[in-house]
């Protein structure tokens, strides 16, 4: 992470207004973003103490899972990893795939998010804080039409995060709804 904002720093200068606006929120997030990181970490230590294995070689075996496995690199590894845990490998790879499987991770999450908000960008060539702030109130009250969960149809995040009702998001901009005949 602080490769990537020395990075953007250099790069800040003649870009538009908002990179060096981005870039210092980056910076005041990383932690937050990263945060999966420290949760897999204590995964896999704890795998590493459940097992009486090295935590190098536990992390050795999370590394071998991001190879495919049509790979000579992923074949050397197994074997490798294979010898120096003989009769413990195959067990600590199910483990460490497992927390793996069950950690979020930040990616998933801004790709989430990215493919929800893309459908509000293809028509713009430079988003303002303007039109950000305008789609981050109709995002916020605008109410569900269908959720896995049941109680969140018909309800706004914001009504799900307040516990109460409020008017449709257009009345509180101010504009009146059409109303059927």
């Amino acid at each position: 992470m602080d490769f990537i904002i020395s990075e953007l720093k250099i790069r800040e200068e003649g870009s538009y207004k908002g990179f060096k606006a981005f870039r210092k929120a980056l910076s005041k997030q990383a932690n937050t973003l990263l945060a999966f990181s420290a949760i897999l970490d204590q995964k896999l230590q704890e795998i590493a103490q459940a097992f009486d294995a090295s935590l190098y070689l536990v992390r050795s075996v999370c590394l071998l899972t991001k190879h495919k496995t049509s790979s000579v690199d992923y074949w050397r590894q197994w074997n490798r990893l294979h010898h120096l845990l003989p009769n413990k490998f195959h067990l600590i790879l199910e483990a460490v795939s497992e927390a793996m499987d069950t950690t979020p991770r930040t990616t998933s999450l801004v790709e989430n998010l990215n493919s929800r908000l893309r459908n509000y960008f293809f028509l713009r060539k430079q988003l303002g804080s303007g039109y950000l702030d305008l789609l981050r109130f109709f995002l916020n009250h605008r109410t569900f039409m269908r959720s896995r969960c049941d109680e969140r149809v018909g309800k706004s995040p914001r009504e799900l995060m307040m516990g109460q009702a409020h008017p449709h998001w257009l009345e509180l901009l101010g504009f009146e709804r059409f109303q059927k005949a």
